[in-house]
């Protein structure tokens, strides 16, 4: 890494001054009647626009940064005004669809709340633009499979942020699965010690000056503003976030998805509680049971997630306060990130070494390069919408679950808990009043 680019990423993630806010734009997107872009030569830069450009906005900024930045997003110029020095040829403003209306853009890069992705990221697939979003894709199931929908109609190249995709430890433990290495598997346990953390809300309460709250709100329900329910910590309230299971699940359970062949669970089921104080009411441990059919000659599989320090009985053995465990009919498979583990014939908690399959599955040019190498060629990427939007449908039915607290009996075609109508409430919720998808 050069010494220059260097210094711009840590510029970027931890520069912050105060500046004045910019009015925001009042036009909405353009329709997308333009026609898919043609192929670019590898060596010519993309024109990309950034939403959100701190925290995992800052990170997957300087993941691109090999491209044209021309335009730059943000509701809170506290953080967009250092980053906007950074780039000072780029166009900056506080309102997306003022970033949505520059000429000569070919793709977004998503990185805001949870409640707005399927709002910039529906707009900008309509506008004739690719979009890399962060997970869970979307705040709700009907939101993803519009995201989904609109993507395929459009031919766009998109890829959610599920950066750990790329990492060799999980193509490795994917092919050691796929090779039959332990044999069939019926059963997978998933767990990931993330904690919410509580907050209040507020009564009444003004936003700063530096950002422009009814942007941030988007179609969310509106509250006064307060502290607690603002950067980061919107995760841990349903208005705006899906708790643990939303932040953590898409890049913990992808690993099954991938190894099985996962797509639509039949059915799903959870159970939690709050040890916060706090007004949100996110689950602090939680647990949510999935069923799967049978995919072909693979048997179906019940899948198990659990966070905030639940997981599965005797799992205090591996010494993994996240992981995911794979149960053969010959063995075992334990993995996370970096790390991968196998035990076969006595799985009492001793692993052993066994001979990896050949590999099979390319080591990845990176997860962002993927996506900028894939607008450009018109090609595809590991993670995008299609693939990823299904895990991210269950990620999202597993707070379905909870919420109604019912078993769901899941009609992924019609996007319908057929034994509980209660559910259509959180699948597709109400938004407030002048937005839409």
């Amino acid at each position: 890494m050069h010494h220059d680019e260097q210094s711009r990423r840590e510029f970027l993630r931890n520069a912050m001054v105060l500046g004045a806010s910019l009015p925001a734009a009042c036009r909405l997107v353009r329709a997308a009647d333009a026609p898919a872009p043609k192929p670019k030569p590898p060596s010519e830069k993309l024109n990309l626009g950034i939403v959100g450009v701190a925290g995992r906005g800052g990170d997957n900024l300087s993941s691109v940064t090999s491209e044209n930045i021309v335009a730059l997003c943000d509701v809170d110029r506290q953080r967009l005004d250092p980053v906007a020095r950074a780039f000072p040829a780029a166009m900056a403003c506080d309102d997306y669809r003022k970033l949505l209306d520059v000429k000569g853009l070919d793709a977004v890069v998503v990185s805001t709340p949870d409640h707005m992705h399927a709002i910039v990221g529906a707009h900008a697939l309509k506008a004739g633009l690719d979009v890399y979003c962060e997970k869970p894709l979307a705040h709700s199931i009907h939101e993803v499979r519009t995201l989904r929908r609109l993507a395929a109609e459009g031919k766009r190249v998109t890829q959610m942020g599920t950066q750990i995709h790329a990492g060799d430890n999980y193509r490795r433990a994917v092919e050691i699965v796929q090779a039959g290495t332990i044999g069939p598997v019926r059963r997978v346990h998933v767990w990931q010690s993330s904690r919410p953390e509580g907050g209040r809300r507020a009564k009444d309460g003004s936003p700063p000056p530096n950002v422009n709250y009814d942007v941030w709100l988007g179609p969310a329900p509106f509250r006064p503003f307060d502290p607690s329910h603002f950067h980061f910590v919107w995760r841990w309230w349903w208005d705006f976030g899906g708790g643990v299971l939303a932040d953590m699940g898409c890049h913990y359970i992808d690993l099954a998805y991938w190894a099985l062949g996962l797509d639509a669970p039949v059915s799903a089921e959870a159970t939690g509680k709050k040890e916060y104080e706090g007004d949100n009411d996110v689950p602090s441990v939680m647990r949510v049971d999935y069923h799967y059919p049978a995919r072909g000659d693979r048997p179906p599989v019940h899948l198990t997630w659990y966070h905030g320090g639940w997981m599965p009985e005797g799992a205090e053995v591996y010494k993994k306060s996240s992981a995911v465990l794979f149960e053969g009919d010959q063995g075992k498979l334990l993995a996370d990130y970096g790390d991968r583990r196998a035990f076969i014939g006595d799985v009492s908690g001793k692993s052993v070494d066994l001979a990896a399959p050949p590999p099979s599955i390319p080591a990845s040019i990176g997860h962002h390069r993927e996506w900028i190498e894939a607008v450009k060629s018109r090609g595809t990427t590991t993670c995008n919408f299609d693939y990823s939007g299904a895990l991210a449908e269950a990620v999202l039915l597993g707070n379905v679950a909870y919420r109604t607290g019912k078993k769901i009996e899941w009609d992924s075609k019609e996007l319908k808990a057929v034994n509980a109508p209660d559910a259509a409430q959180y699948v597709q919720r109400e938004y407030r009043k002048g937005w839409s998808l």
